[in-house]
């Protein structure tokens, strides 16, 4: 049986609005309510686009990612697009050549 995506939707709110509460609550860098918290945002996420896609074929335009894998992946991503943005020495070298 498939969920009411306004009721996920729903659920997915409070769970931000709880997760915002205990990050800002947090006692400490490690703070059991927030890890909870996180893992629920993740959860509720999950069954939103489960019920969103369930019923209209949609997707959000967001992805969940895990702590440790998924993280480094962004950052290899983010130094890649640097390195595009950034023009090779050669190409330097080049640009010069050809303005003499």
């Amino acid at each position: 049986m498939n969920m009411d995506p306004r009721v996920a939707l729903n659920a997915l709110t409070t769970a931000l609005e709880e997760h915002l509460s205990a990050s800002v609550n947090r006692r400490g860098e490690e703070d059991p309510a927030v890890e909870s918290a996180f893992y629920s945002v993740a959860d509720a996420f999950e069954a939103y686009e489960d019920a969103l896609f369930a019923a209209t074929g949609e997707v959000t335009p967001l992805d969940l990612y895990d702590e440790e894998g998924d993280a480094d992946d962004l950052l290899d991503d983010e130094e890649d697009e640097e390195d595009e943005a950034l023009p090779e020495e050669e190409d330097l070298l080049d640009e010069d050549e050809d303005e003499q």
